[in-house]
């Protein structure tokens, strides 16, 4: 029994419940239904989400600590193991975050119910359902939470009993749907590769004309037509002879898939759905042909400046403001991704830029350090002088006179 039912009662699911849950909808233009179920099918769809989620859940999520110029994980602080380690009996960081930003990225928005102590300090965060969480705000801009229960029941919470991370927001306090925004899109991409895949299934040509002398009876009709689709449709008919009798004539049409023009509009549809998650193609696997080595290295730095970086931010600062209460942050507690390491690949560059700095006296070597989440060193505070920008100072020997 999960935390839903413990606070609502238990009622096992019924189709319309199911229904709800996968987010089923009505059709497209395109004429397929888009919920979250045939989203996730898309490939562009899903692999959009797991860039997202694992970006996100890879990288460590910790409760930091600043007194002074010093840094240091608050390893003691009760909200660290909830964020960094587990958030619940079931469930590891990585698993809460990637659900989150899957969630947030698709939906508008990840929820989980805060599960706190007397005191107001956070014991475990009990992930909701996508689709389930409602959130209501007053004339006094102040917010509930509407949870729609698996039985059916409807409980509103307070705002600090439920942790949101959202995604763009047009109102402040709801976030952007990508499934309702990118229905056209993603309708598309189903409805492409559905048809691709029932040309493919009729030898990979939309069949041809088969034409007899005289007139063919219902029976008849009905006959033909199912000796036709055993004998020679579908790919393990392919390139089988035909055998004709009775003046019998088969025309074949010689219409292909590229002819139709399948692949083009599959491939456009990947750079739609991209732009709907702000992720770069390359990400998904789809990379132009011109693409070099270091125009891709530079796609993977934009990626993580572009695409991931701002779900660090919300993320944190989401955490920082309902997560952490207002006393810890003033004492100088707050949450932190340590992105570092999906730097790897451009720290000789980064090595290189601050080196410049500390040489010519921009940074000191202290300033330096803390960029790099280091704590200072003692006598590290004074900046370098570059030895060609120095200059002995003036003696009445050199100074020489007006009038030599």
């Amino acid at each position: 029994m999960n935390f839903l039912e413990r606070l609502f009662g238990r009622k096992s699911y019924n189709i319309v419940d199911l229904a709800k849950d996968f987010g089923l909808s009505t059709p497209v233009k395109s004429g397929v239904r888009v919920g979250r179920v045939q989203a996730l099918q898309v490939a562009t769809v899903f692999g959009c989400l797991r860039v997202l989620g694992e970006g996100v859940a890879q990288v460590p999520f910790k409760v930091m600590h600043k007194r002074g110029r010093m840094l240091e994980a608050a390893t003691d602080h009760p909200t660290y193991d909830v964020l960094a380690h587990q958030p619940n009996d079931w469930m590891t960081s990585f698993d809460l975050r990637e659900l989150m930003v899957w969630h947030a990225a698709l939906c508008g928005a990840g929820h989980c119910f805060v599960n706190r102590d007397a005191k107001g300090r956070v014991l475990e965060l009990l992930p909701l359902p996508a689709g389930q969480v409602e959130p209501k705000q007053a004339d006094n801009y102040g917010l509930t939470y509407r949870v729609h229960a698996p039985n059916g029941r409807v409980q509103d919470f307070p705002a600090e009993a439920i942790w949101a991370v959202r995604g763009p927001t047009w109102n402040g306090f709801e976030g952007l749907s990508v499934l309702k925004l990118a229905r056209e899109a993603i309708g598309l991409s189903i409805a492409a590769e559905e048809h691709h895949a029932r040309v493919h299934s009729n030898s990979a040509a939309p069949s041809g004309l088969y034409s007899v002398d005289g007139t063919l009876s219902p029976d008849q009709y009905k006959a033909l037509r199912k000796w036709l689709e055993t004998e020679y449709g579908g790919l393990h008919n392919l390139a089988k002879p035909m055998l004709l009798d009775r003046n019998a004539k088969f025309t074949p049409y010689q219409f292909k898939g590229v002819d139709m023009q399948h692949l083009e509009t599959r491939n456009h549809q990947i750079g739609e759905i991209c732009r709907f998650f702000r992720v770069l193609p390359i990400m998904v696997g789809y990379a132009d042909k011109a693409m070099t080595f270091a125009s891709a290295e530079q796609m993977f730095l934009a990626h993580l400046v572009h695409t991931l970086m701002p779900w660090y931010s919300r993320i944190e600062q989401s955490a920082n403001a309902f997560l952490l209460a207002k006393a810890d942050r003033r004492a100088g507690y707050y949450t932190k991704f340590h992105e570092r390491g999906l730097l790897r690949g451009a720290m000789k560059d980064e090595a290189e830029y601050i080196s410049r700095l500390v040489e010519r006296g921009v940074l000191t070597r202290n300033e330096a350090r803390e960029l790099m989440e280091r704590n200072p060193i003692d006598g590290l505070d004074e900046p370098l002088t570059p030895i060609n920008l120095t200059g002995s100072p003036a003696s009445p020997d050199n100074q020489g006179s007006p009038n030599a």
